[in-house]
């Protein structure tokens, strides 16, 4: 299911077409047909391709977040774990000041400084803020726990510096963990924008499936019965869900029966 909306947004997106957010680029209204298979909006767009290029940009946002927010909070987490003293101390009050924080409140202000114009990258970043705090934190709790072992310490007496054990010596064990935060926080990422999108706090230039959604509601596609206008961001968001849930429980039962459990 996953690889079916990778396909859509990474593929079949490079397609030669018009750009779907150009208004009155078809007639308006029209009911699915073998040249709009979903139909086109009141403002003269192609579903179709709206939502093709809407699965594009939510997955690239949860794509650069996860990125982010993986590979940062792994860093911090390990070199706060390891390093000790204050800059541990440092590390762990900044990322619980991190994740005490609300975040919406902090996503609203920054999208309404953003004045309804952003790109994918802008969004992405700002959603990124929240990302790395937890898993962070995690990965701190894994590293108290592996800085003890006899291995650590040969690596120590060796002479290899902090970094240096990091990446070299515990890196390795934590990527297995990484991967499935990379996807747990790709899926709260799209999560995070459609719902900033539903309530009308996304940027307004930017095509995804929560704008999509908030769209059709503005545009009162409900009650013109535009069913497919209203309705494939909405499936298409549902699928993807599922679809990324069951890739992160799969690959977490998979690591469990590698281990033996």
């Amino acid at each position: 299911m996953t690889v079916f909306f990778v396909v859509i947004g990474f593929i079949i997106y490079f397609l030669p077409h018009i750009n779907p957010f150009t208004f009155n680029s078809y007639p308006s209204k029209l009911e699915p047909t073998s040249e709009h298979w979903l139909g086109t909006t009141s403002m003269g767009q192609d579903v179709l391709w709206l939502l093709i290029e809407a699965i594009h940009n939510s997955l690239l946002i949860g794509l650069i977040v996860a990125t982010i927010g993986t590979v940062a909070g792994v860093f911090i987490g390990l070199l706060a774990g390891f390093s000790g003293g204050w800059l541990d101390r440092v590390l762990t009050v900044v990322t619980d000041t991190f994740i005490v924080i609300p975040s919406l409140p902090i996503l609203i202000l920054m999208t309404s400084f953003m004045k309804g114009t952003s790109t994918v990258f802008i969004m992405a970043l700002v959603l990124a803020m929240f990302a790395w705090a937890w898993p962070s934190r995690q990965i701190r709790s894994m590293a108290l726990s592996m800085r003890e072992r006899d291995f650590i310490h040969t690596a120590w007496f060796s002479g290899e510096g902090t970094v240096q054990v990091v990446v070299t010596e515990i890196l390795p064990y934590a990527l297995t963990w990484s991967l499935s935060n990379f996807m747990n926080a790709t899926l709260a990422a799209i999560a995070s924008e459609s719902s900033l999108a539903v309530l009308g706090l996304s940027p307004g230039n930017l095509i995804s499936l929560g704008n999509m959604i908030q769209w059709a509601r503005d545009r009162n596609a409900i009650f013109t019965k535009q069913w497919f206008w209203i309705g494939s961001p909405i499936v298409a968001t549902a699928v993807m869900f599922i679809g990324l849930f069951l890739l992160i429980t799969g690959y977490n039962d998979y690591l469990s029966r590698k281990r033996g459990r």
